[in-house]
């Protein structure tokens, strides 16, 4: 059977035998995002309850000023998890770069949004790579004299663990190289009903993108898991400070993936998604453990969400983030943190 299977289909298929066998069956989050599963995330992107992508969009329009004057002009652009075109298309707008690498694990639509974005900007060379981007690939030739700017919105590194966060951090610094920078879009804590309600919407969107992972795993791996047998649920996790997706069982099951035999009671889950939320000096520390110096940090007026800025430097001394000074940004909805190195 392994000869017969690409190895994105073998990856999948080992996580996801591994993580239904688990004591806590778990499979990683990476594998919603099939093209169907991409599709959907972005419909919950623009549903009424869902404030992170609206909230970021708000911040992003009102920073490119000063994303433009940090970022040299023919830099090329690494967007690690790229798929959406909302945000995309104002960057590279704003900064001109000579190259926008998107990083995506489902090819298909990266294809797909990869050829829209050239057409869209003729001037900027499109280099779509399908990678996991958790996982070590390499950048396409051609660009290691290019500045660089790595790109990690929506909220992403909230899917990882702390200790994964920073090994991804760690993995986009050796890749990026000496001087390069990083945009990233970071999720705040907020009273637990608001987070809740955007991660179980009452229309059902994140509900049915939840469950296409069980689809997928019918379609790609030989699945007979009964989908009407489980169902979507979202729970607060306090001690560890974020949202958790899981598929609960909604009766006794058994079905097979891959020519194996599994076996759910009724009221047990598969834990399919982290969404991990960072105060300020969380974000700081989280960045720092990978390597990355902060040296600016953007919200929206009431704290919902931040981009912090960070440059991978040759050293990471102490002074480079003791002393912070607040300031208004000059548009009346934006509030900017600057950090003094």
């Amino acid at each position: 059977m392994l000869k017969t299977l690409d190895p994105q289909t073998v990856a999948f298929r080992d996580d996801v035998l591994a993580g239904l066998s688990a004591p806590i069956p778990a499979i990683p989050a990476r594998w919603l995002y099939d093209h169907r599963g991409s599709e959907l995330f972005d419909e919950i992107t623009r549903l009424p309850s869902y404030y992170p992508t609206r909230t970021e969009m708000g911040i992003f329009h009102s920073i490119m000023d000063d994303i433009a004057r940090r970022v040299p002009k023919g830099a090329a652009v690494v967007e690690f998890g790229a798929g959406s075109q909302t945000k995309t298309p104002i960057l590279l707008e704003a900064i001109a770069p000579a190259a926008y690498i998107p990083v995506d694990i489902s090819g298909d639509y990266l294809e797909q949004s990869a050829a829209d974005l050239q057409r869209r900007f003729p001037r900027v060379e499109v280099i779509p790579v399908v990678a996991d981007f958790a996982r070590p690939f390499t950048l396409p030739g051609g660009i290691e004299h290019l500045p660089k700017l790595g790109f990690f919105p929506g909220s992403t590194i909230g899917n990882f663990v702390p200790r994964s966060a920073t090994d991804l951090l760690r993995s986009f610094r050796d890749l990026l190289g000496i001087d390069a920078q990083l945009l990233i879009g970071m999720d705040r804590v907020k009273p637990v009903e608001r987070l809740v309600a955007a991660y179980d919407d009452a229309e059902g969107v994140t509900a049915a993108f939840n469950l296409n992972l069980l689809g997928r795993i019918n379609r790609e791996l030989d699945g007979t898991i009964p989908i009407d047998a489980f169902r979507h649920e979202a729970r607060w996790n306090d001690i560890l400070s974020r949202i958790e997706m899981h598929l609960v069982a909604t009766r006794d099951v058994t079905f097979a993936v891959a020519g194996r035999e599994f076996s759910f009671a009724k009221g047990s889950s598969i834990h399919t998604e982290n969404s991990h939320k960072y105060g300020s000096r969380g974000t700081r520390v989280l960045l720092l453990a990978g390597g990355w110096t902060p040296v600016a940090e953007w919200t929206d007026p009431a704290g919902d969400f931040a981009m912090p800025a960070a440059e991978n430097r040759l050293a990471l001394g102490v002074e480079s983030c003791t002393g912070i000074t607040a300031s208004r940004a000059r548009g009346p909805t934006m509030s900017s943190s600057k950090l003094v190195t």
